[in-house]
């Protein structure tokens, strides 16, 4: 374990650390192959020695050099040995390619960038901001107190060349990164970042779909134990049905299992199946690990039907890193995990050729499944453009490039709790101590009940009791791993008055440490994305092949909310804030961001809260309003009424079809 002093005091040239190579006992990346000219190789590799000096500095000079040769499998990312951080494995996907989650979603492009970050941020005063360049620290800069402390850019290209083989390209060469969501924004908290969500999109499918507000004894298949995706086995507990969970990597799906996410494991199908009847029988709560494909679960689930007539799965959806499903992220059935990861790295193109064949068979059981009373949504992983892509038959009648006969979650679960204002706000405990969270669970609950008890509207209401009960039980469901921190789905109101809670708690003692306050990317105003957070926006601001009417709704494709939200926390106060390119649902296909502010127990600091928490949920009520939601009307209307300061420019119905017709001809 290094001091924190060692940390901060840059790159650790004298002696330079011994390149052990890859760590046995932990998870790794897979093998990237982006077909670089022996031109680009070159490119690759100055780029990455740039940040070294050169000659013999202490006798590090000829060490650095045989370094390099080791650079060519996985090209720029491990350039130093990291840290001997032991609890980062449990954090992490992949700690030593520094790969947060998603499969791809770095914090930093190399150990190099993380060894100068740590000495600017140790050396930074108040007049100074940190530019962050797709993992590079750029430097820094002279500014202001009132100025975030660091801005961060990940994946920054010009459009036009933001493809999916471009971005292998520029990742390759070092002059970008994928920053995933909260990965390359430093707000990830590991699998608890999505389990409220996922909870909330569990409960409220079995609301819409199958009219129940109770899920015991209700089957909810899907697949992915890796990063984010290990929150689905925790949300089935939680929500009292029976979550089965198929996952590739027997070590992602054991990790999940020792830290208590996942109740029981199985590499068999028979078993998996006698289970899952066992379980539905008696109406167990279960989470069950199957180490295995999920096309092979799939298809044992149709077996099933086809031969007994029973069907044994009530709602399914897929969690794996379909945004990057040719390097690592979706793992075809044809092939063993050790197989493909061999076949991704000497042949790409025949993998490529498998992952597509794979997903046509995934979609091909779902298919035959939803003919009868069993319901599928995308989660918004790109999963469903894939087998578009690939040519599964995900079409929808009538409809544009962008809407598939699977809805997004977001479209038909979670989008009207988007126009209401509610969505993941989070906090971390700088402490590190469980009390405190302790505290900040007392704290967020008493806010929430106090905003209710002087009244809301009967849909904030519903809102308010779900993740006020959230809240409540949040600690016996052993939700931490890594930082002391929370996930809480919440709107403006509740975010600012938590916010203020928290803030004096610090200020009288009660809490020991500052306060991180920050939220996914994924929320009210954070994302354009027309596959998954703006999927149910229906302006015409994306393209206009989804008319004339009747055949389907365009979505939005503009990202100027994204971009604004960015901007504006940092006018605001935000001590750092992010923007990326890509997240989710993949690289091109989303704008995101996100922010981080310190509350430090100061009037300052309340201030900064109020400006920043009220502007970063006001924005996204205010877009979604203006292209014709009746729900976000509702709530910035009541919002300017509470806020004088806020004129939001209000849009007017458009009802006379007639006026439409003849303005067409």
């Amino acid at each position: 374990m290094c001091s924190l002093q060692a940390l901060c005091s840059g790159l650790p040239l004298r002696p330079l650390p011994e390149n052990r190579g890859r760590r046995a006992g932990v998870p790794h990346a897979p093998v990237r192959t982006p077909g670089l000219s022996p031109r680009e190789e070159q490119l690759a590799l100055k780029n990455a020695l740039r940040y070294f000096p050169p000659g013999r500095p202490g006798g590090a000079g000829p060490r650095v050099r045989p370094g390099a040769a080791a650079l060519r499998p996985h090209l720029h990312v491990p350039l130093l040995p990291r840290p001997g951080d032991e609890g980062l494995p449990a954090v992490a996907q992949f700690p030593q390619e520094l790969v947060t989650y998603g499969g791809n979603g770095q914090v930093f492009s190399n150990w190099a960038q993380f060894w100068l970050t740590m000495s600017y941020l140790a050396q930074m005063t108040e007049e100074q901001t940190l530019a962050m360049y797709s993992g590079h620290p750029l430097g820094l800069f002279p500014s202001s107190p009132e100025a975030p402390r660091l801005v961060i850019t990940n994946g920054m290209v010009i459009p036009n060349y933001s493809s999916r083989t471009d971005y292998e390209k520029l990742f390759a060469v070092g002059v970008t990164m994928y920053g995933q969501m909260t990965a390359g924004s430093y707000c990830y908290i590991g699998p608890q970042g999505i389990v409220h969500g996922t909870v909330l999109t569990v409960l409220n499918a079995g609301r819409r779909y199958l009219g129940l507000q109770d899920l015991a004894g209700k089957v909810f298949v899907t697949s992915g134990l890796g990063g984010m995706s290990g929150a689905q086995a925790k949300a089935a507990v939680i929500v009292g049905c029976i979550g089965v969970i198929a996952e590739v990597d027997g070590a992602a799906l054991m990790k999940r299992h020792r830290q208590g996410w996942l109740m029981e494991v199985t590499d068999s199908l028979d078993h998996c199946i006698g289970r899952l009847r066992e379980a539905r029988k008696r109406k167990e709560v279960l989470s069950l690990g199957y180490h295995g494909n999920v096309v092979d679960l799939w298809e044992r689930l149709v077996h099933e039907l086809d031969t007994t007539g029973e069907l044994l799965v009530d709602l399914g959806s897929d969690q794996t890193s379909c945004h990057n499903p040719f390097n690592g992220g979706y793992y075809p059935v044809q092939l063993s995990f050790a197989e493909a990861q061999s076949l991704m790295a000497s042949d790409p193109t025949a993998f490529k050729g498998l992952v597509q064949e794979s997903l046509r068979r995934h979609v091909s059981a779902i298919n035959r499944l939803a003919r009868e009373r069993f319901f599928f949504w995308d989660y918004g992983n790109a999963f469903l453009l894939e087998a578009q892509r690939a040519g599964a038959d995900v079409g929808k009648p009538s409809a544009n490039r962008t809407e598939f006969r699977y809805p997004s979650y977001v479209q038909h679960i979670m989008g009207d709790i988007f126009s209401q204002g509610f969505g993941p706000f989070r906090w971390v405990c700088t402490s590190g101590d469980p009390q405190d969270l302790a505290v900040t669970d007392r704290l967020a609950t008493s806010a929430l009940e106090e905003i209710v008890a002087a009244g809301v509207t009967p849909a904030v209401k519903l809102q308010y009791v779900d993740n006020i009960r959230w809240i409540r039980e949040a600690a016996k469901h052993q939700l931490v791993v890594g930082s002391q921190a929370r996930i809480l789905y919440s709107d403006q109101k509740g975010r600012v008055a938590i916010a203020l809670a928290f803030n004096q708690a610090i200020a009288r003692g009660e809490l020991k440490a500052p306060v991180v306050l920050s939220r996914d990317h994924h929320d009210v105003s954070g994302t354009d994305s027309p596959f998954r957070e703006t999927s149910n926006i229906y302006d015409g601001s994306a393209f206009c092949a989804g008319w004339p009417p009747g055949s389907g709704r365009p979505r939005s494709l503009s990202a100027d909310m994204a971009v604004q939200n960015f901007v504006g926390d940092a006018i605001r106060g935000a001590t750092w804030v992010a923007l990326h390119n890509g997240g989710g649902v993949g690289w091109g296909e989303v704008i995101n961001g996100g922010f981080g502010l310190v509350l430090d127990g100061t009037e300052d600091a309340e201030r900064k809260a109020r400006r920043v928490l009220s502007w970063d949920v006001a924005n996204g009520v205010a877009r979604r309003c203006w292209s014709g939601s009746p729900t976000a009307y509702e709530v910035i209307c009541q919002t300017m009424r509470e806020d004088s300061g806020m004129v939001v420019t209000l849009p007017h119905a458009v009802a006379d079809e007639c006026v439409l017709q003849a303005l067409r001809l």
